[in-house]
This record gives C-alpha cells, sequence and structure tokens, in this order.
C-alpha cells in the first residue's frame, strides 16, 4: 500500500505550486497587457471640420524651427481638415504653395500640449505619407517640461520623419544631451517593394523605464536602452505631449524642387495610445473608443518581417 499513498500524496501536493505558478503568470499577463487611455480616430467631424480642440492645439508661424524651414504653419482648414480618403475618416495635414501672409508655403502643424501628456506607454499612428523633394512628415513627441528645462534636456522621440523624395524609407530619432541636432540616436526603416505615400502604415514607439523601442507596422527594428547610453544623460522618464506636421524643406530633407507638385497631404486614420494595465489610473481613459478592447500584445515577427529591410539593425 506504500507506493500508492506515495502516489496520491503527490498527486495532492503537485496542484497547489502549479496552481499558484498559473495564477502569479496570468497577474503578470494582465499587468503587462496594453490598455488604450487616449485616441483620436477622425472618424467624427468637429462644426468647423478642423481638429478637435479637446485634443489638439496648433503651433503657428515662420521660425524655421531650428532647421530652416520654409512653411508658414497655420489654424485655418485649408492646411488642417477631417476628410474621407480611401473610405476612411482621416485628418488630413496639407502642406501648399499658396503665398499665404507673404510666405511661400503653409501648412499646419497640431499637437496635444496642455490637453493630454503621458510618461512611458505606446503611441502610435496609422499614416499615409505626402510624396516630393522638400517634404517633411512627421509624427513625434516632445518633453512637456521643454518651457524650463530647454531642448534638448526636455527630450524629443521621433517616431516617424520621412524625406519626401525617398518614398520607401522613414526613419526614427531620439535627442537628448549629448545626442542632439545633427548627432541623435537614429535608425532607418525602408521597404524594397512597398512605398509610404501609396497606402496607410503604422509607426509606433513603446518606451518604458528602461528603453525606447520603434516599429513599422508591427516590426520592431530599433531599440534603445538606458543602460547603453554612456555618452549622452537619459532623460526620457518625464510626460512628453504628441505633435503630428508636414514641414516645407529644411536641413533633414533639402527644398522643393521644379518636381515638386502641390498641394501634398498627409493622411492621419487615427492616433492611439496605451498604458500597462497595472499602470491605468480609473477614469484615465479619454479615448474614442473604449478601452474594453485592451490590447494583449502585438506580433513583433510576422511572416514578412524578415523581407524588404533596409539597414535593420535591433541591440
Amino acid at each position: 500500500m506504500k507506493p500508492y499513498k506515495t502516489i496520491l500524496l503527490s498527486l495532492l501536493i503537485l496542484p497547489l505550486p502549479l496552481l499558484l505558478g498559473s495564477c502569479e503568470k496570468e497577474e503578470e499577463i494582465e499587468n503587462t497587457r496594453w490598455v488604450l487611455v487616449w485616441s483620436d480616430e477622425f472618424d467624427t467631424p468637429t462644426p468647423d471640420n478642423r481638429p478637435d480642440p479637446s485634443k489638439w492645439t496648433y503651433e503657428k508661424g515662420v521660425s524655421g524651427y531650428g532647421n530652416q524651414e520654409l512653411q508658414n504653419y497655420t489654424d485655418r482648414v485649408e492646411n488642417a481638415s477631417y476628410t474621407t480618403h480611401k473610405g476612411l475618416g482621416c485628418l488630413k495635414i496639407t502642406a501648399l504653395n499658396d503665398n499665404y501672409d507673404g510666405i511661400a508655403y503653409s501648412s499646419a502643424r497640431i499637437k496635444t500640449e496642455g490637453l493630454f501628456e503621458q510618461r512611458y506607454g505606446r503611441f502610435e499612428a496609422r499614416l499615409k505619407l505626402p510624396y516630393g523633394p522638400g517634404l517633411w512628415p512627421a509624427f513625434w513627441m516632445l518633453g512637456a517640461n521643454y518651457a524650463t528645462d530647454v531642448w534638448p534636456k526636455c527630450g524629443e522621440i521621433d517616431i516617424m520623419e520621412n524625406k519626401g523624395y525617398q518614398p520607401n524609407i522613414v526613419s526614427s530619432a531620439l535627442h537628448f544631451p549629448g545626442h542632439s541636432g545633427g548627432n541623435p540616436i537614429t535608425q532607418t526603416f525602408g521597404y524594397e517593394d512597398q512605398r509610404f505615400d501609396t497606402d496607410f502604415h503604422v509607426f509606433a514607439v513603446e518606451w518604458d523605464e528602461s528603453k525606447i523601442d520603434f516599429f513599422v507596422d508591427n516590426i520592431l527594428y530599433k531599440r534603445v536602452k538606458a543602460a547603453d547610453v554612456t555618452d549622452g544623460e537619459w532623460i526620457f522618464d518625464h510626460p512628453f505631449f504628441i505633435i503630428l506636421n508636414v514641414a516645407v524643406g529644411g536641413t533633414f530633407g533639402g527644398n522643393p524642387t521644379a518636381d515638386t507638385v502641390f498641394p501634398q497631404s498627409m493622411y492621419v486614420d487615427y492616433v492611439r495610445v496605451y498604458q500597462k494595465s497595472i499602470e491605468v489610473q480609473p477614469g484615465t481613459n479619454t479615448g474614442d473608443i473604449s478601452s474594453n478592447g485592451s490590447i494583449p500584445g502585438w506580433d513583433f515577427n510576422g511572416p514578412d518581417s524578415d523581407k524588404g529591410l533596409i539597414e535593420p539593425e535591433l541591440k
């Protein structure tokens, strides 16, 4: 009888640690699940057809923004408006060669400053880019403390930038003390057989206290770890706000040429921001869609993730 008692005792004892391990694993998964906390789906136009003022404000002017840019940023509906594109409700940011207020080019730069700012999370936008020499579309973030901690100390996270004459290549960058201006930590991503101006693509960053990851179409192509930054000051530990714009000219991709056709527009299908579920506070969700549709994760290595990459790098 002794062998049977041993087997029975083992059966009674084993499930307890297995059950505890299962509970711990489920709790870990729950705490690391992405939850939507802010979004603009651009599906419901405002009365004046311009960006929702509860979510977006404007950067205006012709300062060149330190990059010798040529555009006049305005708050006109001609430069930023709701539209339908390929059957989708979108925001359209349009660069024009219209000599508005005596400046050859006009465009829009919208931001969530003072309305939505967040530290850490997943920030993503689904975009269709403009095309042509001298066009510079961007989806990026700036440290909300920039008024007191002057750039680059406030930090800048460039999720997507594009040189308009390279329709199949985008880039990302981090600007901070030790790595700013012409010396950011940067990486390009491209397709051999796809263009970013002919269809929508998803650009995203996932950011936490130890690293920042960059994605295109859920392909992880660049990881920057705080621990690896030994020649600069890692300052990505405070809230940032979101910026969308289309610049014209400047040091990044050069100025328009005779081959540049205007108008040119960046179409924004949506902008969404997620947090890890363990960090979400009650009542946080200010998005257009319910956070009940929590996202458990993304497939970073899809069936085509090893095809068509230009200069892939991941450390």
